[in-house]
């Protein structure tokens, strides 16, 4: 039961993370497109809720970074197909940034956890 809650709050912080990242790009940046700037969103999103759902102080961090690693080239390869290689690129940084700002914030605290 607790791993089911933990992957429908993974999922609402994804779909959290996709929309606030797609309103701001859509009506203040502006960069190139609906379905690109959905696609950016949903790459914000995702990293949000994948690093919430990874938060577990008992996997290691190398799992983890593996995790995101093989996440980010199915980014770029779903990017590539929709869009070409250089506006799936900036997928990545995005996903990149948020999953290790949240890991970075996560280590600042006694367990190592944001989570628990």
């Amino acid at each position: 039961m607790q791993k089911f809650l933990e992957m429908k709050r993974a999922l609402i912080y994804t779909l959290a993370g996709t929309l606030i990242s797609f309103f701001i790009n859509h009506f203040l940046l502006e960069s190139g497109g609906l379905w690109l700037e959905l696609f950016y969103g949903f790459a914000l999103g995702l990293a949000w809720g994948l690093a919430y759902y990874l938060d577990n102080p008992n996997l290691p961090l190398p799992k983890k970074l593996g995790i995101s690693f093989g996440v980010m080239l199915v980014l770029v390869f779903i990017g590539s197909l929709i869009f070409d290689f250089e506006k799936a690129l900036p997928s990545v940084f995005k996903f990149s940034i948020v999953f290790v700002g949240y890991y970075l914030l996560a280590s600042f605290r006694q367990n190592k956890s944001l989570k628990y």
